[in-house]
């Protein structure tokens, strides 16, 4: 990609400009919000709106995490009070892991990952594979409705049924993948195997990518290099949708990622409404002021950095460093997020197990998890529980069993002796500057 090759002339408003254009007529709008929407007025109810003009007096509100978000939605369903009955009418309504429910927002490209897909290359009339899933969740909706927003034909393959998307992809023959890192390759190796078949043929018509839902590791990003696939990853929350993306100049990718348009972001000192020093670690909370969802200082749960220096690519927009890890214990496997809470269930149901500890890693270029527990003193009494027993294979099986349903994936089980008492649950222990 040229310089001179932007989605739209927002990119390159100088900061002054584009802080104007967050905040004009911010608090008519806030005061708006609050008026149609119970759960933010309550939310909100210590606050005078008509003082929050700028970044600085945005500072002043309270944040909101995703755990109240939750608690509202649980005493007022479905949305907590946060989304105007009106603005439902024609949309689709979806179930993120907690559960949290969140509503489509009205207009072309809601959730604005159009100028994702244009920062790594995608054009209008190409046409996209995009394996995120439609199930439940808004993932698929988001890059459905960006491509076809650019101009893009889109095959809606969602996740699994690996062999009919790769007849889908011989043939339509689609030049952009979107989807989780590890599918891609999936894909790939699955149409390597099948090739030997009458009907089977490698897969070589990508030609780009735009991953999410997990990391993109160096030594994943140069595989795909290496089978002519250039590959650029965006962060995205079910709740805001894109917020931030990779750039590139000529296909080198510039470190780092710049923040969607429309979105005030700020960096906060975990657990608090305080500012992280600029170019430190920090939790990112985002406020989206759209009238028919909005969210104000949502505290995403996730941790990065802001990078000081203006992109190459020439967008002026606040850069961060990408993903690095979770302010809580929550982790993202395989494209679905952990948390400690689900682990408690899998504790509860089998009781010898007195402690656990979800371990997160790496193995043969995929996320692989591994529970590992003890057992109370009193698992002497259910015998199946101890190693050695003959049934003592049946009762892990049970329990991976257990922890597959809590979280919807698939994980080994080892009994140990003793784990640290430093209060981990989720111990994530990929390497995420290198491959």
């Amino acid at each position: 990609m040229q310089d001179s090759e932007v989605f739209d002339e927002l990119e390159l408003l100088q900061s002054s400009a584009r802080e104007d254009r967050l905040f004009a007529d911010f608090a008519v709008r806030l005061k708006e919000a609050t008026a149609l929407c119970p759960g933010l007025r309550q939310h909100l109810h210590e606050v005078d709106l008509d003082q929050v003009v700028d970044r600085n007096s945005l500072a002043g509100l309270p944040v909101l995490r995703k755990s109240e978000l939750m608690q509202a939605q649980k005493q007022h369903p479905p949305f907590g009070g946060f989304v105007p009955e009106q603005a439902l009418a024609g949309k689709h309504v979806f179930m993120s892991p907690g559960p949290v429910f969140e509503p489509q927002l009205s207009g072309v490209d809601p959730w604005q990952g159009a100028r994702a897909l244009f920062a790594t290359g995608v054009r209008p009339g190409d046409r996209v594979h995009n394996a995120f899933s439609y199930h439940l969740t808004p993932g698929g909706f988001i890059l459905d409705e960006a491509a076809r927003a650019l101009g893009c034909a889109v095959f809606p393959a969602g996740v699994g049924n690996t062999e009919s998307q790769l007849a889908a992809i011989r043939q339509l023959q689609p030049s952009v993948y979107t989807g989780t890192p590890d599918y891609l390759q999936t894909l790939l190796d699955a149409g390597c195997e099948s090739s030997s078949s009458a009907q089977g043929s490698p897969i070589t018509s990508f030609k780009r990518a735009l991953v999410s839902g997990g990391a993109l590791f160096p030594a994943m990003r140069e595989k795909y290099n290496e089978q002519g696939i250039h590959v650029q990853q965006c962060y995205a929350t079910a709740d805001i949708g894109i917020i931030a993306y990779e750039t590139a100049t000529d296909d080198k990718i510039h470190p780092g990622m710049v923040i969607n348009e429309n979105l005030i972001v700020e960096l906060l000192i975990p657990g608090t409404s305080l500012p992280v020093t600029p170019g430190e670690v920090g939790e990112l909370v985002v406020t989206r002021l759209h009238p028919d969802y909005p969210l104000i200082r949502f505290a995403t749960g996730d941790l990065s950095a802001q990078l000081l220096e203006p992109s190459p690519c020439g967008r002026t927009g606040m850069r961060i460093k990408g993903w690095m890890g979770r302010a809580d214990q929550r982790a993202k496997v395989r494209g679905m997020f952990v948390d400690p809470i689900q682990l408690a269930v899998v504790g509860k149901n089998h009781a010898p197990i007195d402690r656990w500890r979800l371990i997160i890693s790496r193995i043969d270029d995929k996320d692989a998890m591994k529970l590992q527990v003890t057992l109370s003193k009193v698992s002497s009494e259910i015998p199946s529980s101890q190693p050695g027993h003959p049934d003592h294979d049946q009762w892990l099986s049970d329990v991976a069993h257990s922890l597959q349903k809590a979280t919807n994936l698939k994980g080994e089980v080892q009994v140990v002796d003793t784990l640290p008492d430093d209060g981990t649950i989720v111990d994530d222990q990929r390497n995420y500057e290198s491959g």
